[in-house]
């Protein structure tokens, strides 16, 4: 292959390894931030969790073109997160501040971590998230006063049995959507316990990226992409275009 990327379909781009992956994700997301708030809005981002995300937001830390971006003016939020102890290093918040937060001049208030296990139960903790999520998305109105998706940008990994963010094959959180937060119990991938947006708030995003690393990831993507599939990872998408960036491997049993 020739070249760092390869386009086969306007919303397909397959990378040639997953270093090569997580550059070209970056410089994605600091182009997207910058044209976020190039009318004067803060820019709203959804983050994710897994190797090739850590990868992606060490290499926009570490690119000069970081300096382009207001951080001041980024709100940043999450798909699902681990019902784990403050700091813990498995939770997705944990790895985006070492990755990322601690290495950009960030605006504390902008920051919306999910709850953390401090006692309270996984399910009073998504409710705080929803109820956080809900106060930000009803100031959100563009100039005509009309009302838009609440993300600019999210960011999502697929797991090789299909799942996104923590809504898993089969799993009845799959199907909730009058609310936008849920807790879910016995996860099939460890830990057992987390918090996840629902399908509804997922879909509340201008550009949806499912960001796939890996051959593991192989037979998921390529089920994913069929118009038949149930899987998880097929149900989100963008208000205005949803982006499969993936690395060779992850591509490789796409028809």
């Amino acid at each position: 292959m020739s070249g760092p990327e390869r386009v086969i379909d306007p919303e397909l781009l397959i990378h040639r390894d997953a270093t090569a992956l997580a550059h070209a994700v970056a410089a994605r997301f600091v182009t997207a931030l910058v044209d976020a708030q190039s009318n004067g809005r803060v820019a709203q981002v959804v983050l994710t969790g897994g190797r090739v995300a850590a990868a992606i937001y060490r290499a926009v830390a570490e690119s000069p073109a970081s300096a382009t971006i207001d951080w001041q003016r980024v709100e940043f939020w999450w798909g699902d997160e681990r019902f784990l102890p403050p700091g813990d290093p498995e939770r997705n918040e944990t790895q985006a501040r070492d990755a990322l937060l601690n290495h950009v001049n960030f605006d504390p208030a902008r920051v919306h971590p999910m709850p953390a296990d401090t006692g309270q139960t996984p399910e009073a903790a998504a409710e705080v998230y929803a109820t956080e999520l809900a106060a930000t998305i009803s100031a959100l109105s563009d100039v005509k006063g009309r009302a838009v998706p609440a993300f600019d940008v999210l960011m999502l990994g697929v797991g090789p049995d299909g799942h996104v963010a923590s809504l898993f094959p089969g799993y009845p959180q799959l199907e909730v959507v009058d609310v936008t937060t849920v807790a879910v119990h016995d996860s099939p991938k460890p830990p057992p316990t987390r918090i996840s947006l629902t399908v509804p708030a997922l879909n509340r995003s201008r550009e949806v990226w499912f960001v796939v690393s890996g051959e593991d990831k192989a037979e998921a993507v390529a089920e994913a992409l069929k118009e038949t599939s149930t899987l998880p990872a097929s149900a989100p998408k963008g208000r205005n275009r949803t982006l499969w960036l993936l690395d060779e491997q992850a591509a490789s049993q796409i028809q």
